[in-house]
């Protein structure tokens, strides 16, 4: 007897789709918003807080004239850490699931944007609520500021969310350089920017030029001083960037 022959084709398994850059990118926004409350939960607790303590201190003080405070720059502050938290956290796990460095910083430079942009949007929101309640009802304010608010409540958003990028990059690219040389190249960058800030404020001081700086400021108003930031933004995100391509996971 001769042995059957299978006829049957064999079925060949296709490949499994490699997935875009673009879904790669998205995977990093995903991998950074895993814990919420880095970028969402942290910030917004920062700024209520904020509210409710410069409520309670204009209420205590009850003056006739506006009061204002700039408790609303609170959560602002906290996104150098969120830069610290998005290189130093989330930067292994993404190389492990094959996300380049390109990707990883154009996911997580997202990731930094869309939490920005959704604190100014809150910051934005409370300046009109101030605005129709008068000041919470006791003439005090804590985002409507005149001057960051005299070109409109655009505008004053747009200058917080590029201070907010700002210090995110600054933090991001603080971490970068932990990777990459450890401690003391941190400490020495560190140093290098405290000496920059402080001859700064020298050479303004022995001169005499802070007239001339807060004049320059007022005039260029909230829209000019954005611009400068968001130069700034770009300068702090292309030193991360290029301090990312050398490290290691």
């Amino acid at each position: 007897m001769t042995a059957a022959v299978d006829s049957t084709p064999a079925v060949s398994q296709a490949p499994a789709p490699v997935p875009s850059a673009a879904s790669r990118i998205w995977g990093v926004v995903r991998i950074q918003y895993l814990n919420r409350y880095t970028f969402v939960g942290i910030p917004l607790i920062i700024l209520a807080a904020a509210v409710v303590v410069s409520i309670a201190i204009y209420a205590m003080i009850g003056a006739d004239s506006p009061m204002y405070g700039g408790a609303v720059q609170a959560p602002l502050w906290y996104f150098v850490g969120a830069g610290v938290q998005a290189m130093g956290l989330t930067f292994p796990f993404a190389q492990a699931l094959t996300a380049t460095r390109r990707e990883f910083f154009l996911g997580t430079a997202l990731a930094a944007l869309l939490a920005a942009s959704g604190l100014s949007l809150v910051v934005v929101l409370l300046g009109y609520l101030e605005q129709a309640t008068n000041g919470y009802g006791i003439n005090g304010y804590i985002s409507r500021l005149p001057w960051l608010w005299e070109q409109g409540g655009a505008v004053a958003g747009l200058l917080y969310l590029s201070f907010t990028l700002l210090v995110f990059f600054v933090g991001f690219w603080m971490a970068t350089l932990y990777r990459r040389g450890g401690a003391l190249v941190v400490t020495l960058a560190a140093i290098g920017l405290g000496v920059l800030v402080v001859g700064t404020l020298f050479v303004i001081t022995r001169f005499e030029l802070w007239g001339d700086v807060v004049r320059v400021f007022a005039e260029a108003g909230p829209l000019g001083v954005t611009g400068v930031l968001c130069v700034l933004v770009a300068l702090a995100a292309l030193a991360g960037w290029l301090t990312l391509r050398r490290s290691t996971p």
